[in-house]
């Protein structure tokens, strides 16, 4: 099969490869997907790049954990009814060596989750990292219908989910961006917007939801430390995936005040029951139409490091690989 894999970490256009290797074979448990579309993660990025000093997990890694496709071979256990299924897969490279930057992954079955005919593969490929994070930041703490929530960078991968899903399940959403010019797209997902750099946003916030707001989905804990504990309601939840600090500050007695619950969020190590619910309901939600997704770029497997350039960049939109020319449809068996 066609890859991508890098056997040392550094800067894309040094470190990865783009070659032949051999065909996977599903093992007990595991279904194989010839895929269409990987989907690439700020995560991946930051994997090959040795962010914070992380080291090789594996001797070879093939990267992203995200990716769609169509089922084409099954191992023991594994009913053969899933031949031919159209699938979305998520942890592919978590804890493992081989994610879905190639025409073939295998994976156990419970990661390939069924897709609708109504949703592109490249919508299937987009789905996993950002939107299981996403509703874990929603839902961890319970249902969300009739609450306030707010979505920190709503135009994000994580974010532009947690807003559709807030809706979609019956909240009033704010939403926060950076600049002004951002407003608009982010209104165009169904929030309340403010801009988190203009004098006075926790009093605009605090005129709409004067007893604050139930739930914070932030992806920003540092820098949005001193907000969140003017605008929280109380009783109310912090769920953060990402923070620009590795020691982070925050204001404790205001939110201690608050009995505020501080939720940290590292997607691959969210309790295996809290993802396959998250599949379902994102996979429910794509079917409804009640979540759609942006992509910016795309790009071939053969430029690969252009596309993880180009994540790096902070690219609007996600951004994937294609691979249908490389990975086309299995004949039914």
């Amino acid at each position: 099969m066609r890859a991508a894999w890098y056997d040392s970490t550094g800067p894309a256009s040094e470190v990865l490869v783009v070659g032949e290797l051999p065909d996977p074979q599903p093992l007990a448990g595991e279904v194989r997907i010839a895929l269409h579309a990987s989907g690439i993660n700020v995560g991946d990025v930051k994997k090959r790049a040795a962010w914070a000093g992380s080291p090789m997990p594996y001797p070879r890694v093939i990267p992203h954990s995200d990716g769609a496709g169509v089922i084409d071979a099954v191992g023991a256990g594994i009913s053969r009814r899933r031949l031919g299924e159209r699938v979305w897969c998520y942890g592919a490279q978590s804890y493992r060596a081989f994610g879905t930057a190639a025409q073939y992954v295998t994976l156990p079955s419970a990661l390939a989750v069924g897709l609708s005919h109504e949703a592109s593969y490249e919508v299937g490929a987009c789905l996993g990292i950002p939107g299981i994070t996403a509703h874990r930041a929603l839902f961890a703490d319970g249902s969300i219908d009739g609450r306030t929530v707010l979505v920190s960078g709503a135009l994000g991968a994580v974010g532009s989910v947690a807003v559709q899903l807030a809706r979609w399940r019956g909240a009033r959403v704010l939403a926060t961006v950076r600049r002004p010019e951002q407003q608009q797209a982010a209104r165009d997902l169904g929030a309340e917007v403010f801009v988190t750099r203009e004098p006075g946003v926790a009093d605009s916030i605090r005129r709409i939801a004067p007893d604050g707001v139930d739930r914070i989905v932030e992806v920003a804990f540092d820098a949005n430390a001193e907000l969140n504990s003017r605008i929280l309601a109380g009783d109310g939840a912090i769920a953060s995936y990402a923070s620009t600090a590795t020691h982070p500050q925050f204001p404790y007695w205001p939110l201690a005040f608050a009995n505020a619950t501080i939720r940290l969020l590292g997607s691959d190590d969210f309790p295996a029951e809290a993802k396959a619910q998250a599949a379902a309901d994102l996979t429910d939600a794509v079917a409804a139409g009640a979540l759609q997704v942006s992509i910016a770029r795309r790009y071939p497997l053969e430029e690969i490091a252009a596309a993880h350039d180009a994540v790096a960049a902070g690219s609007p939109g996600r951004v994937v690989l294609t691979l249908r020319d490389s990975a086309p449809p299995p004949q039914p068996p």
